[in-house]
């Protein structure tokens, strides 16, 4: 099970703030194609699973990769990874023609056509990621400039045992520094296969917006002392949010100025 904490920066320029401030700690910088497979028959995509082959400049230069039940909540990701790295040119070759992923040597392809039951494969294409990464207060950072055919998106990983812990870490080091960012609400693959970037509500950013299993409510206050804000996260059954904004000011008499409703996702 990989575990990591996902923050989406909202633009270049946050991208910036974050690679700038952390350039000391550049390790290393690895720019990648990332390519995606299901089964002839949807043999994956049917269990939520997903085949990626990714292509770096840096070892491993190829490597296949098997993905399961993710599942991503309040910028913390969990899903079920199988990796090994693959020959180059063969994985080149699979690209070019998919099916000859069913006679490519492989312990995860292996895995993937007798566990899944695939008998043929089609390439569902990818998209190329810059990948830095940073070695900071103990942590591996990895800061992604995503670039698909729509768009570019920005995003700052980081794998750990103790993600809530580690997440008060990074949103303390962004707010600290102005940085702009909201928690990731899809993956990379999600927002490749919906063919548009996500849309980031103006009031989620920088805004830790909670969640339980009914409601979580925080306070937030504006620079007029007298103006509050209160987000309101309702998770519907279909597994959508709703944001509800009460916008207040405190007065002789308290009253509600307006209600913004937002859907998330």
């Amino acid at each position: 099970m990989e575990v990591e904490v996902k923050l989406r920066l909202l633009d270049a320029a946050a991208h910036r703030q974050v690679t700038t401030l952390l350039a000391p700690f550049l390790v290393a910088t690895h720019r990648q194609e990332n390519f995606f497979f299901d089964g002839s028959k949807a043999e994956l995509s049917a269990r939520l699973a997903v085949l990626r082959l990714r292509f770096s400049d840096r070892s491993p230069l190829c490597a296949v990769t098997l993905k399961a039940r993710a599942v991503l909540v309040d910028g913390i990701s969990r899903v079920e990874e199988d990796e090994e790295e693959l020959d180059h040119s063969i994985g080149r070759a699979c690209v070019a023609e998919p099916d000859k992923l069913m006679a490519a040597e492989s312990r995860v392809l292996r895995r993937v056509r007798e566990e899944f039951g695939v008998l043929g494969f089609v390439g569902l294409g990818g998209f190329r990621n810059v990948r830095d990464v940073y070695d900071w207060k103990g942590l591996k950072l990895e800061v992604d400039e995503t670039k698909y055919d729509f768009g570019t998106c920005y995003e700052i990983e980081c794998e750990s045992s103790d993600p809530e812990g580690v997440k008060v870490v990074l949103e303390d080091f962004l707010k600290e520094n102005g940085v702009r960012y909201s928690y990731s609400e899809v993956s990379k693959f999600a927002t490749f296969r919906a063919g548009k970037l996500p849309v980031i509500q103006r009031s989620a950013i920088g805004v830790s917006v909670g969640r339980n299993s009914a409601m979580n409510r925080r306070m937030r206050t504006s620079p007029n002392p007298r103006d509050h804000c209160t987000l309101l996260l309702f998770r519907t059954s279909s597994s959508h949010s709703i944001v509800i904004e009460l916008r207040y000011f405190l007065n002789a008499r308290t009253s509600v100025n307006s209600i913004v409703c937002n859907k998330l996702h």
